[in-house]
């Protein structure tokens, strides 16, 4: 198989189930919290690290595979890694860096090349100046040179962004954005970031306990997590208990018993009526009714509630909506702020809303064991 592979399986002590493949040119990001097993699964392919059971291959040439007792070595492993930390040298220069990696090219063309990569990461005329003398994300660059100094077959990025202010890691992004299309290799990066993975991933994992969740583009995720976990690791907020009640209408429509509401979605033939299901909405997708004139997404799963409180931050207003009926957790809506403003929202207003039926994504309910929803 072109590009990466691995399989990773271990109780402990750090817990690991995970498959994972990136193509040559691809980006996937590895996404979850602190302590998920990001970082390990990114140092078992990189070698430093052995599970308990593991398979790793790279362009179908085998590095791990504990089942045929095979273990490459970190060190002859074509494998280029940035960590947060950039760990570079500094007694030594910014060409000095990238040249550290290079004992597989003769001395005579070390510096050549520690040059081309230096310019390709955009720090042409710095190759003399060391460490101590280049921005925070200067050194962030050098350390990708020297990463790709080792020609790799795979490119390893551990928090690479986290060091570094706002804008530079903007400036970051973009830089890495362009460089990737002069790079056919699988790039996996790690992150806890997940703005920062929906801008630069063609696909991502969320990880949670070393298993992988869920995998794919970024905006699918999103929009379509596979799990009341998932969702909650994506940052959906909106996640509600329901039973399927009914398919019917034309064009057909799903209804869902929301704690004795009639909610209506797309048509959702998967689901049997009686299913237990847990279903979300994004808060952009919960339309204000207007003061005093009925809007025209009224009709469409209509809800009234109490603001609870409300901050602005920028164009929006975020607003907790403690819902009239039998519904105990609370509503979070994004409203523009304009809407906001014309309509005089205020903590302790009573408002309509709509929750728009295209927007609503149903998933399983979650196992007794889990029933934190």
């Amino acid at each position: 198989m072109e590009g990466l592979k691995a399989i990773l399986r271990q109780d402990g002590p750090i817990p690991l189930d995970t498959i994972l493949e990136c193509a040559p040119g691809e980006l996937l990001a590895l996404v979850g919290p602190s302590g998920s097993g990001k970082s390990t699964i990114l140092r078992s392919i990189a070698g430093l690290y052995s599970p308990q059971e593991a398979e790793v291959t790279v362009n179908g040439k085998v590095w791990t595979s504990t089942a045929a007792g095979i273990t490459v070595p970190a060190w002859r492993r074509p494998v280029g890694m940035v960590f947060q930390s950039y760990g570079l040298f500094p007694h030594l220069t910014a060409a000095g860096n990238v040249e550290a990696a290079m004992s597989h090219l003769e001395p005579t063309k070390r510096g050549r090349r520690a040059v081309e990569l230096l310019a390709l990461v955009n720090l042409k005329g710095l190759e003399h100046r060391k460490p101590a003398e280049l921005s925070g994300g200067q050194q962030q660059r050098v350390a990708v040179a020297r990463a790709l100094a080792r020609d790799p077959k795979v490119l390893l990025l551990d928090e690479p962004f986290s060091a570094v202010d706002k804008v530079t890691r903007g400036r970051l992004y973009r830089e890495l954005a362009c460089m990737r299309r002069q790079l056919d290799m699988p790039i996996v990066m790690v992150t806890h970031d997940l703005d920062e993975a929906i801008m630069l991933a063609d696909r991502m994992c969320l990880v949670q306990r070393g298993k992988i969740l869920q995998a794919g583009r970024p905006d699918e995720i999103m929009r379509r997590p596979a799990s009341v976990e998932a969702a909650r690791l994506v940052g959906q907020r909106n996640i509600f208990p329901g039973r399927i009640e009914a398919h019917a209408g034309d064009p057909a429509r799903t209804i869902i018993d929301w704690r004795g509401r009639r909610l209506e979605t797309p048509h959702l033939p998967q689901w049997p009526i009686g299913t237990d299901v847990s279903w979300l909405i994004p808060p952009g997708k919960a339309v204000l009714h207007r003061r005093g004139r009925a809007s025209r997404g009224d009709a469409e799963n209509p809800v009234t509630g109490t603001i609870e409180n409300q901050i602005a931050l920028g164009d929006i207003v975020i607003a907790t909506v403690r819902l009239d009926g039998e519904e105990t957790r609370l509503l979070t809506v994004h409203l523009p702020r304009h809407a906001a403003e014309r309509n005089r929202l205020a903590s302790g207003e009573h408002i309509g809303l709509s929750l728009i039926a295209e927007a609503i994504h149903v998933m399983p309910a979650p196992l007794l064991t889990d029933r934190r929803q």
